[in-house]
């Protein structure tokens, strides 16, 4: 949190001013956190209707573990871009609906890898167009063009504020 408070309080900036203040609509923290909303609105309406019981980041947790078998939480938490300590609730859940199993690791004893399950499997092929659907939904209002601009600008913020999450995006440790 030092890294954010001397941005944040950096001496250099002008202080702000009763004046100043900007409308919600004006700010890309507010836009962000509406965006999430729809975000999530959407993928649990169209996900929901074609049956399925999942959140989106239980979605990307299962399609994380399949895209790499044996995997730990720990890890799993760094691919998805989500704290490790709430990592847990979300693999219990994939584990109860039969998605996910946890086994006893070749490398460490005191680790457990991931495994999808071959119900995982038919979940995950099953909900593609639902998923994929729910995608498009959110860039309806975009031409394609503005669409790919989106997704390069959106991109390019994330990675410029990555560190300054407290569950920051990691790569795959070879």
């Amino acid at each position: 949190m030092l890294t954010i408070s001397i941005l944040v309080n950096d001496p250099r900036r002008p202080c702000p001013t009763e004046n100043s203040v900007k409308d919600n609509n004006d700010m890309p923290g507010h836009l962000a956190r509406r965006f999430q909303q729809i975000a999530v609105a959407v993928f649990l309406a169209e996900v929901g209707d074609a049956g399925f019981d999942l959140t989106p980041v239980q979605y990307a947790a299962l399609a994380t573990i399949k895209a790499n078998a044996g995997l730990d939480q720990v890890t799993l938490a760094g691919l998805i871009a989500y704290d490790r300590t709430t990592i847990t609730g979300v693999v219990d859940r994939l584990v109860q609906k039969g998605l996910v199993e946890r086994r006893a690791s070749s490398r460490d004893r005191r680790a457990r890898e991931l495994e999808i399950t071959d119900e995982g499997r038919r979940t995950l092929r099953r909900i593609t167009p639902a998923v994929e659907s729910a995608q498009r939904v959110l860039l309806r209002g975009l031409s394609a063009k503005e669409g790919e601009d989106l997704m390069r600008l959106l991109q390019k913020a994330i990675a410029a504020g990555n560190e300054l999450s407290r569950a920051p995006l990691r790569e795959v440790q070879a």
